[in-house]
């Protein structure tokens, strides 16, 4: 319509005069669009004009012209609004939720601890240099080189982390008397819900036995096992879990990697420490499954990047030399290790579930004459690869049938090399059931019967409800923190966008040389190893195997102890082995801070 196009009578009349198209809606229609009604057209009949009506007819058009023009003039003069200057969009990302400060109490060992909780947010940059230029509100500060080079919109902005944690501190201690933990899980992609909700912390889930726990309502429990008794405790989600958040662009580039994630932790206990004035207190870092990977990279970085020395490492279910995975070994032809080092976790499985054709009285006796046989006849016979003779290949599946319970003919087919998920499929097979993998005394319905590897990990199954919905619980009703978020325990992309090089080796992770290294340039860091004999995820003699072999000088080995417990992955998933986790990681703090 004429009014959508903002014209006027006097526009009308001058388009009209000139046979100018006006448009009947706000679209550009082509050539032959519609015209209005008004129209100097010749009506029909009427004669042609004369020369001279003709030069008046044009003299008079001419004088219309410039009225309309001069009218447009003044009707846009009339109409025209000052013009508002462009103002570029600011970054102004969310302010993080404020830090929520409660208060609790837990009986350990007959002595009862206040303790003050602290669940919050720290922000960490993406690089070094930008870090620094870091507020302690996690913004540039104000004059910083970042600050004036702010982009206009916050999604341009160079990347940081906001990571999540909860801390927990005893009431009237003194920092530098206080020794401080820091915790966390693995993946890559987790948060740290299990560690801080099953193992130390001060609560528990209940999780006793070895099978899917019953739905809601779970229990959860006063923790009488907490290391609230020697040290303060801090749960750090990794970036972009839990509460936490990426912001910024492309962060997953920045934070997703061997690298990446290990500098985000290095700045936090960083940030962390100087938050809370405990520069000066002995600390401590306690990495599960991935979380170990990540402990022998962060230590190394502490020590020889920020000069932050550790006095002790904990590592919970260890994998440093991902070379040695028993989960696909098939994709490394060539490398028998992974099955040497997974076999007494074989032979462990198959004696808890009472599948050994002659079944030893006790456990630690048989796993040592595995370990023996392993690293012996076993691995003598996968070096030999196609030149084992055909008597030696089945002296070998019989001895493997006698330490697994696998069928003979069904390790002779797999030409001696059982995987983690053939052997989760395989041994209860005839039962219709898949072993767990995390912690294979859990067993669970089989997906699909003619699968060749396990579909699901049973254990994980069972449990993981319980921890999450306790967890969301917890935070909300007793720490304050977390109304109107979601918290995330996994994040399943995050795998996949990992970026597995590590200091410019894209070929396969091993980071023994980072820890070897901190070791070295501190020559009184101790190393605390800890593992379950049922765990098929990260096996407890390869753990043994990779510090066995850290390229490190022999005096240097006393300072690594190891603690091996009959249960999984999850160590503290047992609740007997909840509180030797406890004694011996409190034992090895007490070491650790009196042979500084």
């Amino acid at each position: 319509m004429i009014r959508e196009q903002g014209l006027t009578v006097a526009d009308v009349g001058c388009a009209a005069w000139y046979g100018f198209p006006i448009n009947s809606d706000s679209r550009n229609e082509p050539t032959g669009a519609l015209y209005t009604n008004v129209s100097l057209d010749i009506p029909p009949g009427e004669k042609k004009m004369n020369s001279w009506s003709r030069r008046f007819a044009a003299l008079t058009g001419t004088a219309l012209l410039i009225l309309c023009v001069s009218a447009r003039a003044q009707d846009d003069k009339a109409t025209a609004k000052p013009a508002t200057p462009a103002v570029p969009e600011k970054s102004a990302e969310a302010a993080p939720p404020a830090d929520s400060t409660t208060q609790g109490s837990i009986t350990v060992g007959g002595q009862q601890i206040a303790y003050t909780a602290v669940a919050g947010t720290i922000t960490v940059g993406s690089t070094d240099d930008q870090d620094a230029q870091l507020g302690p509100d996690g913004k540039p500060q104000p004059g910083s080189q970042l600050a004036l080079n702010a982009p206009a919109s916050a999604k341009d902005a160079t990347p940081v982390a906001r990571m999540f944690y909860v801390a927990y501190f005893k009431k009237d201690a003194k920092a530098e008397d206080r020794p401080i933990t820091f915790f966390y899980n693995g993946g890559p992609g987790s948060s740290t819900v299990w560690l801080h909700m099953g193992s130390l912390g001060p609560k528990h889930v209940m999780t006793a036995g070895d099978t899917h726990l019953p739905a809601a309502p779970y229990s959860m429990v006063d923790n009488p096992n907490s290391l609230l008794d020697v040290s303060d405790l801090v749960f750090v989600d990794a970036p972009g879990t839990g509460f936490g958040q990426l912001l910024g662009k492309d962060p997953q580039k920045s934070f997703w990697g061997v690298d990446g994630d290990g500098n985000a932790y290095a700045r936090f206990i960083q940030r962390f420490i100087s938050k809370y004035g405990r520069w000066n207190s002995a600390k401590f870092i306690f990495g599960e499954s991935y979380g170990t990977t990540r402990s022998a990279v962060l230590v190394n970085l502490l020590e020889n990047k920020l000069n932050i020395d550790i006095n002790g490492v904990i590592l919970l279910s260890q994998i440093f030399n991902f070379t040695t995975d028993i989960d696909e070994p098939t994709a490394n032809p060539g490398v028998d290790l992974p099955y040497e080092l997974a076999l007494p976790t074989f032979a462990a499985t198959a004696w808890y579930h009472k599948k050994l054709p002659n079944q030893p009285a006790a456990l630690e006796p048989f796993l040592k004459e595995v370990e023996e046989f392993a690293m012996g006849p076993y691995a003598h016979a996968l070096a030999l690869g196609t030149d084992v003779s055909d008597e030696e290949k089945r002296a070998m599946a019989e001895k493997l049938h006698e330490y697994t319970g696998l069928p003979v003919d069904y390790v002779l087919k797999a030409n001696l090399r059982v995987s983690g998920p053939e052997f989760e499929k395989t041994l209860q097979d005839a039962d219709d059931l898949t072993t767990g993998r995390l912690d294979t005394r859990f067993s669970g319905p089989n997906l699909d019967p003619l699968s060749q590897n396990a579909e699901y990990d049973p254990q994980s199954s069972a449990i993981s409800s319980a921890y999450v919905a306790l967890f969301n619980q917890y935070v909300r009703r007793d720490l304050k923190y977390g109304d109107g978020q979601t918290y995330q325990p996994e994040l399943d992309t995050a795998e996949p966008q990992w970026n597995w090089v590590h200091g410019g080796n894209s070929i396969g992770i091993n980071v023994s040389a980072d820890l070897a290294e901190a070791m070295k340039t501190n020559p009184r860091l101790k190393v605390l190893v800890n593992g379950g004999y049922y765990d098929l995820a990260t096996p407890f003699f390869a753990a043994q195997y990779e510090d066995k072999h850290l390229p490190i000088p022999q005096s240097l080995a006393k300072n690594i102890s190891y603690a091996w417990y009959e249960s999984g992955h999850m160590v503290y998933v047992r609740d007997e082995c909840v509180k030797l986790l406890h004694d011996n990681v409190a034992a090895f703090i007490k070491n650790a801070e009196s042979t500084q």
